[in-house]
């Protein structure tokens, strides 16, 4: 533990702001394996909604500086790719 009340403050900011990055990270995930789940079961009107969370998701964490914009550009990418591909097949 550390000994400067600064330091002690910022080891609780660290603490908050990580349980945070945590839950926003989550929830994108979550969100993107939602789009995955609906893409197999060809539920193309649950998989749109879902995308257009997930992309939500991913945007903000971007912009809270949580992840890189390239990564959610290639995870954004990825996920519509699935979604085309499931409306190009039926």
């Amino acid at each position: 533990m550390a000994n400067i009340k600064a330091m002690k403050k910022d080891i609780k900011r660290n603490a908050k702001k990580r349980l945070s990055n945590t839950e926003a990270k989550s929830a994108a995930k979550t969100y993107i394996k939602k789009v995955r789940v609906a893409c197999n079961e060809e539920r193309l009107d649950d998989a749109k909604t879902a995308l257009s969370r997930a992309v939500k998701a991913l945007d903000k964490a971007v912009q809270r500086g949580i992840i890189h914009k390239n990564q959610a550009a290639r995870r954004k990418s990825r996920v519509a790719k699935l979604v085309q591909s499931g409306a190009s097949a039926n």
